[in-house]
């Protein structure tokens, strides 16, 4: 905390330790839960599991103007595990978010945007959203509870 700025009041007193105690663990929480929802998107991609179909999704990629589709279904595949998996873990969390954001946006930008804001309708607010939260793991590295920060090292 920087000197001169005051913590605010916490609303119920007696939560003060129980809330102190766990706020430490929050960035953790978001960054192992982002990490690991990413990497099963790269299975379905890389490996046709949970439903995936590449041919499908190269399909989709074509019918975008994202060429040439099928390798960019095995890039953006592996970016998506070993992206997600590095996230997770917090191994090399500043590149691995960027490049997931970088892809996240294309995503948004070339494929959801033509479906509006929301998300029911296909729209930009999931991988909008998602980009994002990469683009914070992007800025603020592993964290507290990262191989980053064991290791004592990151890109």
């Amino acid at each position: 905390m920087d000197i001169g700025q005051s913590r605010p009041q916490p609303y119920f007193p007696a939560l003060a330790p129980l809330t102190d105690k766990l706020s430490e663990y929050a960035y953790p929480l978001i960054r192992i839960v982002a990490g690991l929802t990413l990497a099963p998107h790269g299975c379905q991609k890389l490996f046709e599991w949970f439903g995936g179909n590449r041919v499908g999704t190269a399909a989709l990629f074509s019918k975008v103007g994202l060429e040439p589709a099928m390798s960019l279904v095995y890039l953006t595949g592996s970016i998506e595990l070993i992206g997600g998996l590095c996230i997770a873990l917090g191994l090399f969390t500043r590149a691995a978010g960027a490049v997931v954001f970088v892809m996240l946006t294309v995503a948004w930008y070339k494929v959801h945007l033509v479906n509006g804001f929301f998300w029911t309708k296909l729209g930009i607010e999931y991988p909008l959203f998602w980009s994002l939260v990469m683009l914070a793991f992007a800025f603020g590295g592993g964290g507290k509870y990262s191989l980053d920060e064991k290791i004592g090292k990151e890109i």
